[in-house]
């Protein structure tokens, strides 16, 4: 495994780790990446302090103390967490409209006025939804995974 600082168009940088550096250009070209901060999918390698290890047996004479990190949370503030946005999440598709794979030319009709304005959410390719976002479309990716309704027994 290899960490790399990662950094978006809009500057936020953030770490991620790969399972190789191919891993992390395959994952690149193929669109995969994206900031946690914004979602913006235009990412690259950030500028990263080397971590060079002691030469041999020697030993630094000078302890390099961490700054205090936050506490890790819980698996059970973890639990929570998720719960909390599965269920904000639920509520908000209540008021939303399923509209499949034509979510693309959907969201692009209202954009420009072709037809009313309503919540909806649906499935779009990572190509479909990167020209939407270029052409100023508001969308955002559900946090959590939404099963259609079609699938649904």
């Amino acid at each position: 495994m290899i960490v790399f600082d990662l950094r978006c168009s809009k500057t936020h940088v953030f770490e991620a780790w790969f399972g190789s550096s191919r891993a992390f250009e395959d994952q690149q070209e193929s669109g995969l990446l994206a900031c946690p901060i914004c979602g913006d999918r235009t990412v690259t390698k950030a500028v990263m302090a080397p971590n060079v290890g002691a030469k041999g047996n020697s030993r630094s004479a000078i302890a390099v103390t961490k700054p205090d990190s936050p506490a890790q949370p819980t698996p059970q503030a973890i639990k929570a967490a998720l719960h909390a946005l599965a269920s904000a999440q639920a509520q908000m598709l209540e008021t939303s409209q399923w509209v499949g794979r034509g979510f693309a030319d959907q969201a692009r009709a209202m954009h420009v006025g072709e037809t009313a304005s309503t919540p909806i959410h649906g499935e779009t390719t990572v190509a479909e939804a990167k020209a939407l976002i270029d052409d100023g479309v508001p969308i955002a990716a559900l946090p959590l995974p939404v099963v259609p309704p079609r699938s649904v027994n």
